[in-house]
């Protein structure tokens, strides 16, 4: 296989094909190399016998001399053995493959063979459900596009051109930008909605992701807006990243060899986030392949060559010429090729160069000088094949300084500019149209090319350009003396190289448009609610034609921007902000090292000066008093007692102060940094966290998962979602929560504007406090507003529709296996009298009410997992959903509390976010017939929870059973368990005591010997004897 010549890792097939396990006989069809069409023309066509010897004379001089592009200095000792070699050799080159030699790349390829199975296996699982899953089309898909600036240029120009043709197909697009610019006007001339923006960690402006159905952001330079997408809940959005740039592919090198493996690393990190990464042709994801997660894809077309050419025609063409040292009489040819460079491409060059003989001998002057120049833009500036070039030339008979190497990386631009015409001089079939040659035709020049399928897709002989048959050299020099007659271009030339300037001006746009609605179908996975867009085949021809020039031609500063110059200037930035951002990280760590040594070694101190001057105090203290320290059974209640209040001694924050004295508390659950900037800070909320990792720091946030330990599981975390935050708030309630009300608030609500304002608060407190409407539920998201049901439809059928069809399925499901029924004739009413409904979790009620519904739904919830655990936990896929959704029935649960309320024979209010204004919903008297208070009421789901409490509590099932995991197990027997318990204990005690006592007495005890007895002051004077008597 071929190799880039600088130096980045190449892949080929084994890139992206099908998994390594498949069988012996597919390994071995992928192993085995495709004989190249190259080669099989030179072994099966004849051609001439001077044209022949003077190719296997160039090559029997590389077998020597071009193993590793030999310095130019060799050419002449080498001579004398080409001309030997030339004389041994015949007109066979079948030893050209034995040799290995002879590689013309054509297993250079880029197939995402594993991203196009994941798609395929995706689809196939789609499809196969055991239920009939419903689709809805209530709205169409958003797509955000996010850019790094809004300047004109080629980006710009590409996504207005395919968002033009896909929204014709059923898409809405927002624009996001971290820069402000005059591309604007082309967004706006679309009806596309613009918004500057900061990344995430400036959030002045939050946007909340989860409203759209795909992100697509382009350029490196937007690598900032990715600190959004790594933080939950964002983590899961599909995202396409366009990269036109090879600026950081270049620089991939740098960082590997100076040991930069966290920037590296840094980078790795946002391509695996991303979805798919899309390159517009091949060349691209083979030199990125250092950051491949099998992720990378190819949508071939792109405007930068035309963009990159309208710049160039903008200069001088005759200060170029000056410039590169041309004379205005010369004839200036440029050789280009393929992008991949292999050691079959000299040879390819050798003979182009050949068939350019006769037209040497056209424009060869007197003096032996010629006015033709030759120049072959070929690698970079690292390689070394100019000695290459110079080789084949001498060996050709060319005269000194006719033809020239010039490196694609540094002089493409310039030597393009300054040509008469531009020879393609690879016979490689590349996979998309070649870059160099739409920046060719771009500038006007007539284009001479071989007659490759891709090539030949878009030029048609003697209209746009020249084609000549591979296997037949000799047309190429008949064609090149035709454009270049007595020195000159011919006219028809002009005009073809006039039609090849249009066609490529808008090359390849059909493949592009076509490209991103194919890969949208295929990345996005939408919800029921969300219409399916059309085919990309339904698309106007109008929006594939051409690119969409004529949106720009309005902007004041049309010039377009050089995207890899500020893609450099860009990467240098990155470097030097993370550069200096480690090295601040580094030099706080030392810092801190050195204060924590110092503080420990200053507590030290301090302890042991504190210890020296107690032991001192002890001392003189000894022997002067007696101090009682109770028994071991007094010191041991006195430290367990203090063990209990330790945690009450916390230091109370103002805000938990000021929410003691308040009649309602609103809690916002929320899981993951994304969502910190849409939390409230005031006293009257209270953040919760489903997740230990994601909390706020510096809050007074409630840990959901350490009072209900079910959160720690990630599939029931996602499962119940902000059901989880109600069932670890019931969880013995008391000691969190010491309000009379309780207020729930999605994050999202505050993200679409429709939370309480400051009006709406005052009144939602001066009503709890007045106790205005009793016993009430008050909402403030009204499923009348949600961009989920723009049809206003009635309960039932918007439940439908946000679950593919099954939600009175489920509910019917749920509530027979809830109640123990064996059949369910109708599901609960939820009468159409024109009033709404709660949506997004944002409502209140009284505490001892929030209990009573959340004793029903977790009977409820346990019922649905019943239900769907098993398929869902196995294979991902869930009947409430269109594809694999690990929230399943969380959308479900969003309307459950309207039915319970209903049911429940509690008053519905609905609170206008903005104003405060109050409105009661499905009035009592509306409800009278229409109500199951029976089957809703406190006594029965009282008698039901106890049932399952003594269940769980006495024969302690075995099966898997969520309900006991959810909150509380209580019932009434628990009452004499416990006091039994505590008798048995008593009774324990008293046993110990007794025993203890008889053990004392039981003890056998010793006679004394004898007692001292003191005699009295006067016997003492007059007599030192001692009275010892005995007992």
């Amino acid at each position: 296989m071929g190799s880039l010549e600088s130096g980045v890792p190449l892949k080929r097939d084994p890139l992206l094909r099908s998994s390594s396990n498949g069988g012996r006989s597919d390994r071995h069809l992928f192993l085995q190399r495709p004989r190249s069409r190259f080669s099989r023309f030179m072994l099966l066509k004849k051609l001439d016998y001077l044209q022949w010897i003077c190719t296997v004379a160039v090559f029997l001089f590389f077998v020597v001399l071009f193993q590793m592009f030999l310095p130019g200095s060799v050419v002449e000792k080498s001579g004398a053995l080409i001309r030997k070699n030339v004389e041994s050799s015949s007109g066979d080159l079948r030893f050209l493959q034995e040799l290995g030699l002879l590689d013309f790349g054509e297993d250079i390829r880029f197939e995402p063979s594993k991203l196009l199975e994941k798609f395929r296996k995706e689809a196939s699982l789609s499809s196969a459900s055991n239920r009939t899953l419903q689709h809805f089309g209530l709205r169409k898909p958003q797509l955000a596009v996010v850019f790094a600036d809004l300047l004109v240029d080629s980006h710009q120009l590409q996504m207005v051109t395919v968002a033009a043709a896909l929204q014709e197909i059923g898409y809405e697009f927002w624009v996001y930008s971290l820069e402000d610019g005059p591309a604007r006007g082309a967004w706006r001339s679309l009806g596309v909605p613009v918004t500057i923006i900061q990344t995430c960690d400036q959030p002045e402006i939050v946007v909340d992701w989860l409203k759209y159905n795909g992100i697509l952001v382009n350029s490196l330079e937007a690598k900032g807006i990715f600190s959004c997408f790594v933080q939950e809940p964002f983590k899961s959005l599909p995202l396409i990243w366009t990269i036109h740039e090879k600026a950081l592919a270049t620089r991939s090198r740098k960082y590997s060899s100076s040991s930069q493996t966290e920037l590296l690393n840094d980078w790795k990190r946002v391509f695996n986030r991303s979805t798919v990464v899309v390159f517009p042709n091949y060349f691209l994801p083979m030199i990125y392949s250092t950051f491949d997660a099998v992720n990378f894809f190819v949508i071939p077309g792109s405007p930068a060559e035309a963009c990159k050419a309208d710049s160039i025609v903008a200069l001088d063409k005759d200060h170029l010429q000056g410039t590169a040292g041309y004379e205005p009489e010369d004839v200036v040819i440029t050789i280009v090729g393929s992008q991949f460079l292999y050691r079959g491409l000299w040879l390819e060059h050798s003979i182009v160069l050949r068939a350019l003989l006769p037209l040497l001998e056209d424009l060869l002057l007197d003096n032996n000088s010629s006015r033709l120049k030759i120049i072959v833009l070929s690698g970079d500036s690292t390689s070394n094949y100019s000695s290459a070039v110079e080789a084949i030339a001498y060996n050709l008979k060319y005269p000194s300084g006719i033809v020239k190497h010039a490196a694609i990386d540094v002089d493409a631009d310039n030597v393009l500019s300054t040509s008469h015409l531009v020879i393609y001089g690879s016979f490689l079939e590349e996979q998309s149209f070649p870059d160099i040659l739409i920046k060719a035709m771009c500038l006007g020049k007539p284009i001479v090319a071989p007659d490759l399928s891709m090539i030949s897709k878009y030029v048609d002989d003697r209209v746009n350009g020249y084609l000549f048959p591979k296997e037949n050299i000799r047309v190429l020099s008949q064609i090149i003396l035709q454009v270049i007659s007595k020195g000159k271009l011919s006219p028809l030339s002009r005009n073809i190289a006039s039609l090849g300037k249009r066609t490529a001006k808008s090359l390849m746009v059909l493949e592009s448009v076509e490209g991103y609605a194919l890969l949208l179908e295929n990345v996005l996975k939408l919800p029921s609610e969300v219409s399916h867009p059309k085919a990309a085949a339904e698309i106007t021809p109008k929006w594939k034609e051409k690119w969409q020039w004529h949106l720009f031609e309005a902007v004041s500063n049309s010039s377009y921007l050089d995207r890899n110059l500020r893609s450099h200037a860009f990467l240098d930035v990155f470097e030097e902000q993370y550069n200096h951002t480690e090295q601040q990280k580094l030099n706080s760590i030392i810092g801190s090292d050195h204060s924590f040594i110092y503080s420990i070694w200053e507590e030290e101190k301090y302890t042991e000066m504190a210890n020296s001057k107690r032991r001192k105090e002890e001392e003189m203290l000894k022997d002067r008093t007696d101090q009682y320290h109770g028994t071991w059974e007094e010191v041991y209640r006195n430290a367990k007692k203090v063990d209990r209040t330790k945690n009450d001694l916390h230091e109370r924050d103002e805000g938990e102060i000021e929410r003691t004295g308040q009649p309602l508390c609103i809690y916002e659950p929320y899981f993951g940094e994304g969502t910190w900037p849409f939390l409230h800070l005031t006293s009257l909320y209270r953040g919760i966290g489903l997740s230990t990792k994601g909390r706020r720091p510096r809050t007074d946030d409630i840990d959901a998962p350490s009072r209900l330990p079910l959160l720690h599981n990630p599939y029931y975390r996602d499962l119940l979602g902000e059901y989880g935050a109600f069932f670890s708030i019931a969880n013995r309630i008391d000691r969190i929560h010491k309000n009379a009300w309780i207020g729930f608030q999605s994050w999202r609500a505050t993200a679409r504007k429709a939370s309480l304002s400051g009006i709406a608060e005052n009144a939602l407190l001066n009503a709890i406090q007045t106790r205005r409407h009793g016993d009430a539920l008050y909402f403030w998201v009204s499923m009348d507003n949600d961009p989920r049901n723009p049809l206003r439809q009635d309960f039932w059928s918007f439940c439908d529709a946000i679950n593919a069809g099954n939600c009175k399925v489920a509910v019917s499901e749920a509530l027979k296996r809830m109640y123990g029924l064996n059949d369910l004739e109708s599901l609960p009413p939820m009468p159409v009298d024109g009033d709404t409904w709660s949506v997004m979790h944002s409502w209140a009620l009284p505490t001892r009410s929030f209990l009573e519904f959340v004793m029903f739904s977790r009977m409820f919830v346990d019922a649905l997992d019943a239900e769907m655990y098993n398929e869902h936990h196995s294979s991902g896929r869930c009947y409430l959903s269109l594809s694999k959704d690990k929230h399943c029935y969380s959308q479900l649960l969003e309307l459950l509390v309207n039915v319970w309320a209903y049911h429940s024979a509690r008053r519905m209010v609905y609170v206008n976010p903005e104003t405060g204004a109050m409105q009661e919903q499905h009035k009592f008297k509306s409800r009278r017939g229409h109500m199951w208070v029976k089957w809703f009421s406190y006594s029965t789901l009282k008698n039901m929870d106890e049932d399952l409490a003594e269940e769980s509590d006495f024969e302690h099932p075995t099966r898997r059973w969520l309900w006991p995991s959810t909150g509380e197990v209580f019932w009434k027997g628990m009452y004499e368990k416990e006091r039994h318990l505590r008798n048995k204990q008593k009774e324990k005690k008293k046993q110990k005591s007794r025993e203890k006592i008889e053990r004392i007495k039981k003890r056998t005890h010793q006679k004394a010997i004898g007692k001292y007895v003191k005699p009295p002051p006067e016997a003492a004077d007059n007599s030192n004897t001692t009275m010892v008597t005995s007992i």
